[in-house]
């Protein structure tokens, strides 16, 4: 974190105003004497959490247990009887047997017709050395071949192992960017546990999809570009403190160049890019973002032509330290089928008449190959509008409209195993309503208190937020998924939490304010914990009666 717990601890403190302040002067007075009244300030519960945290060893285990104990609620439940069902799930009919040909070839290969049973039954050696046209990156599917190349494809459960342990790492890393944003731990461990105990975050992670990955890395560039943020505006100070003093006017301020955390982003992003190409959409989002976050710091450090400095000196560094970097990763990730001779599209500049002439022929050919499946793959991506039953209107992703139903199964002779002769058996990609419609409504807000107020946290998340969702809206026709939320999903978790947050209040509030806001938090958090409990069987297949998962159709849509 760069930040030595006892020392966040504090800030945090002094944030949530943990200071053991029992009363302040308030504006109102008696009206008999006209003398100040003193006001009560926090609670019972602050001045008891205060003696809790009272030394620097207690404030570390908060500091650190808070979220570990989310993050291991969120490994119980993405890894609770993960071999079930034992069946290829929805799009796993490509990823789990591309990562596995990836693993046996080092390019996607092709299978014969009903491959799906027979790899499911333990006949994992059916595919064929022909290629198989696939339209994503390989990272992704290289990321989910870990689990089967370790234990081997033969149980489900390692099909599914790594994009769980993604699914978990994501939670712990909520509660490092929500603890940067809002410089308290207690919010931090709200923001992990709402992720944590989230139906679409659950499904997400336990089936072998690409969309978790993308969204674990385009978080994981988001912490490095908030770590990014604090360290430079030190540095930019520091260098133009030392200018004056020197008797130099920084016109411009300085190019920073030791910016590690601008490359670790690159890294992340490149990674993200190289699981789905919409990783460009945070690659964009995030550059942008630092180069408005230098502007404003150069701005406030009172260097005279701030923003011509953050757009032509800083601005060209920034570039070369981030998309470099990402593009290093994303052909990296190709190395599999640049290595290898049987992959799609892996010899058609040697076919007559496709070899690029003039400018560009000094390309090697392994390169152009990769080129034309890259074009070939994005008419792919724009053209596709095939008809599906459980396809969604990105516009109304936010507001969960239609989840995907990625797997059902009944069972009428008694054997399901819900104390009744039908069972059914569903993985349906719900999220919980209470924090999916509240996190709506408060993104929304957030878009309003930017405008407002201009608060730095809100313009951060809003970034994420529209790079994650707004691209979709240019794709209304295309036929898209509500899944494909759980890229920009930590965004709109995050904006509850910075209503949580106001609602909540301060440790030095008066007492019927916080003691209202507390109230409403807890009970909150009570329900989202019943809601995610009652919707956990349709999460992981659980079998339940037909009646029992009607009850969870809260929308006509859902069904």
């Amino acid at each position: 974190m760069g930040v030595e717990p006892g020392a966040a601890e504090t800030r945090e403190e002094h944030a949530d105003g943990a200071s053991a302040r029992d009363e302040r002067t308030d504006a109102s007075t008696d009206e008999r004497t006209h003398v100040p009244v003193e006001e009560r300030r926090g609670t019972r519960l602050d001045d008891w959490w205060a003696r809790v945290l009272s030394t620097p060893r207690r404030r570390a285990l908060w500091y650190w247990g808070g979220p570990i104990l989310v993050t291991l609620i969120a490994a119980v439940l993405r890894f609770w009887n993960l071999g079930h069902p034992s069946t290829i799930v929805f799009d796993e009919t490509y990823y789990v047997k591309d990562a596995w040909t990836l693993l046996q070839n080092g390019y996607e290969s092709s299978w014969p017709e009903g491959a799906d049973a027979d790899f499911a039954e333990g006949d994992t050696g059916i595919y064929q050395d022909s290629p198989a046209y696939v339209v994503h990156p390989p990272l992704g599917k290289w990321m989910i071949s870990l689990g089967m190349a370790a234990f081997g494809a033969g149980d489900p459960f390692w099909w599914r192992a790594s994009t769980a342990l993604a699914g978990t790492i994501a939670v712990f890393l909520m509660t490092l960017v929500a603890r940067r944003l809002f410089a308290s731990t207690i919010l931090a461990v709200i923001a992990g546990l709402l992720f944590a105990v989230d139906g679409n975050a659950i499904v997400m992670s336990r089936v072998a999809l690409l969309d978790n990955w993308l969204m674990l890395f385009a978080l994981l560039g988001f912490w490095f570009v908030l770590l990014d943020r604090d360290r430079t505006r030190r540095m930019l100070d520091s260098a133009i403190g030392e200018a004056r003093a020197a008797g130099r006017e920084p016109h411009y301020g300085p190019a920073l160049w030791a910016r590690p955390w601008v490359v670790a982003a690159g890294v992340a992003i490149g990674a993200a890019c190289a699981v789905k190409w919409s990783g460009l959409w945070f690659l964009a989002a995030f550059g942008i973002y630092l180069v408005v976050v230098d502007a404003v710091a150069r701005r406030r450090a009172g260097v005279p032509f701030w923003l011509t400095a953050a757009l032509l000196k800083q601005g060209p560094v920034t570039f070369v330290l981030l998309v470099p970097v990402a593009a290093v990763v994303y052909l990296a990730s190709w190395t599999g089928w640049l290595v290898t001779d049987g992959g799609y599209y892996r010899h058609w500049a040697e076919e007559a008449g496709n070899a690029a002439t003039g400018l560009f022929s000094w390309v090697p050919l392994a390169l152009q190959n990769l080129w034309h499946y890259h074009e070939a793959a994005y008419g792919y991506h724009v053209g596709v509008a095939s008809p599906h039953p459980w396809q969604s209107n990105p516009l109304t992703w936010l507001f969960m409209i239609r989840p995907t139903n990625m797997y059902y199964s009944s069972d009428d002779d008694g054997s399901g195993g819900c104390g009744a002769d039908t069972c059914w058996s569903s993985i349906i990609e719900v999220g919980n309503p209470l924090i999916w419609w509240a996190a709506a409504v408060a993104s929304l807000y957030l878009v309003y208190r930017l405008v407002r107020y201009r608060e730095w946290q809100v313009g951060a998340i809003l970034m994420g937020l529209a790079a994650g969702y707004l691209p979709w809206l240019m794709y209304l026709n295309r036929t898209v998924f509500q899944f494909y939320s759980i890229a920009f999903e930590p965004f709109t978790v995050l904006a509850l939490v910075f209503v949580v947050g106001l609602v909540l209040g301060r440790r030095d509030d008066p007492t019927w304010r916080r003691e209202r806001g507390i109230a409403v938090v807890a009970i909150f958090l009570g329900f989202v914990l019943l809601v995610s409990a009652f919707f956990f069987p349709i999460w992981s297949g659980v079998p339940v009666t037909p009646t029992f998962r009607q009850l969870h159709f809260w929308l006509p849509s859902w069904g």
